[in-house]
Formats: structure tokens, sequence, C-alpha cells
């Protein structure tokens, strides 16, 4: 996506996260149903996740896969938005 690369489920202690684009410091999280019984617990883990000099986007699973189109532009908005090094080519 523009040039950025994503890994899939990368350990960053403590925490394994969904997707995240190391250029960009950028974690993408796709949250199920289970989400909504664990606001507090993620509300936690964004702000160390965040603490450690990173992003993090949250959507959850049906509007990934309802509404792609915006969430794809949203997470290129964020890839504009975050500031980092110029992406891999």
């Amino acid at each position: 996506m523009k040039g950025y690369k994503f890994r899939r489920q990368l350990v960053i202690e403590p925490y394994i996260v969904d997707f995240v684009c190391l250029e960009a410091n950028l974690i993408i999280e796709a949250d199920g149903g289970q989400h909504a019984d664990q606001i507090a617990y993620d509300a936690r883990r964004t702000v160390v996740l965040e603490s450690m000099g990173y992003r993090v986007v949250r959507f959850w699973n049906n509007e990934i896969l309802g509404e792609l189109d915006s969430v794809l532009g949203q997470i290129e908005l964020a890839l504009i938005e975050s500031p980092s090094p110029q992406p891999s080519p």
C-alpha cells in the first residue's frame, strides 16, 4: 500500500498486533465481537503501544468485510499522517 509494507501478527512485547507497518510506526487492529467486552483492556493496550511510538488504528471486522474501500482509504490517510521516513521501494 503506497509502497509501505505491513507485517501480520508481529510480536511487540508484551502484545501481538494484527498488522504493523514498521516504516510508519502504524498498527492496524482488526477487532471482532469479543473486543466489545474488553474495551478497557484494548484502551490500556493502545496507550502502551502509543507510548512506544506507534499509532494504533482499529477497525471492526464487519467494517473490513463490508466497507473495505473506506477502511483502505483510512489506512492510506493514516500512512500519510504518520511522521516517518520514506516507504520502502
